[in-house]
This record gives structure tokens, C-alpha cells and sequence, in this order.
């Protein structure tokens, strides 16, 4: 199932220039501009408090988009740059480009993690400790996946999930050239036999003291 792409509206903005961009922040906007793909750069300005919500809820330069502007036809974009002002660090411009649905894109992927019941780890007392909730990968602009998935059952005490033991979409692959751990599952208050071991040791060498 391909993953819903949320929206992103905004406004086509009259003129360009910095006079323009300067008016369009009085008005409470954020100036920007659209381009690549087959079509001329649009000029565009987006609601500050629109825009500042969507920053700080994270990954919006990782995000696909379907923009959503009066007058055009719907587009997928994704954010390439947002200035900032450099006292306040608050949105003063953004730049967003047109992806055809073929494009190549960098994206992180949530992980869902199934059938918890049936891994005797946490049967046994163990916890799940997710490392990576989500993953970057490369895909594919017209078929992004929803989610990774990862079957827990069977899994114990010590099991460790790398992306390798996840089946990823056909068309993407990691960013990360390596086989790193996704999770794992911990001992109960996350110890090993080994730590148990060290504490012991050092117990017994306190009381000979």
C-alpha cells in the first residue's frame, strides 16, 4: 500500500523581487517559489503559522507533498530549502521542486513492529527497544511505501533486527550502505548475564575489603 501523501497548500503570490517577498511577510506569509519538472518557476506564499507547524513537527525537507495552489493543477514537491532569519530562526523563504513520479527521493519510512504476543522475549520478560522508529530510504516518488514492517515471532531475549531482516519495497533501498539494527529485544531491566555477573564480583570484592 502506497503511503498517503499529506498536502501542502498554499498561495500564488503576486510579483517577485524582494519588495514582493517583503510584503508578502507583513501580510503574515512566507514567500517561496516552485520549480523544475516541465513547467515555469510560480511564485508562492504559505500562512507563517501554517508553515511554522509543519517545521516543527519535524522532517519537512523529507516529506513529499502534493501542493495544492488556486488555479493549478495538484503537483508532488518536496521542500529543497527553507531560509531562516538568522536572529529568531524563524521561516523567511522556502524553495520547493516538482518531482515526476519516477524521481528518485530520499524519505524515512515508519516502522511497525507485529505479533509481539508471539515473541517468547517479551513472553519471558523482555523489552522491545527500537532504535531506529524510522528508516531512510531511496524510493520512488510515484510508489511510496507506508510503512516497514517487522515480525516479531519467535523472536528472544538478545535477537537483534537489522534492515536486513526486513522485507524492504520493491524500487527502494536503505541510505545507509550497511546492516544496521532497527531493534532489539533487551533482558528485563535491560541487563545481560555478563552485567549480572560484573555487579556480583564487585559486591564480593566490596565485602572482602
Amino acid at each position: 500500500m502506497a503511503k498517503e501523501i499529506p498536502d501542502l497548500v498554499v498561495q500564488e503570490r503576486a510579483g517577485t523581487g524582494k519588495g514582493a517577498a517583503r510584503a508578502a511577510r507583513r501580510a503574515g506569509m512566507v514567500p517561496g517559489v516552485v520549480y523544475g519538472g516541465d513547467a515555469e518557476p510560480l511564485a508562492i506564499q504559505v500562512p507563517f503559522n501554517e508553515l511554522l507547524k509543519k517545521l516543527k513537527a519535524g522532517q519537512f525537507k523529507s516529506t513529499l507533498w502534493n501542493l495544492k495552489v488556486e488555479g493549478h493543477d495538484d503537483v508532488r514537491v518536496i521542500c529543497r530549502d527553507v531560509q531562516r532569519d538568522v536572529v529568531k530562526d524563524l521561516p523567511t523563504h522556502l524553495d520547493l521542486m516538482r518531482l515526476r513520479r519516477t524521481s528518485k527521493i530520499n524519505l524515512y519510512i515508519p516502522v511497525e513492529f507485529i505479533n509481539e504476543d508471539q515473541a517468547p522475549g517479551i513472553k519471558k520478560g523482555g523489552m522491545l527497544n527500537v532504535t531506529r522508529p524510522e528508516v531512510e530510504l531511496v524510493v520512488t516518488a510515484g510508489d511510496i511505501p507506508e510503512k516497514l514492517v517487522v515480525d516479531m515471532a519467535g523472536l528472544n531475549i538478545g535477537d537483534v533486527v537489522t534492515i536486513s531482516s526486513i522485507e524492504l519495497p520493491k524500487g527502494t533501498k536503505p541510505t545507509i550502505d550497511r546492516d544496521f539494527v532497527i531493534a532489539n529485544i533487551a533482558s528485563p531491566g535491560g541487563l545481560s548475564s555478563s552485567d549480572d555477573e560484573e555487579d556480583e564480583e564487585v559486591e564480593a570484592t566490596e565485602v572482602e575489603q
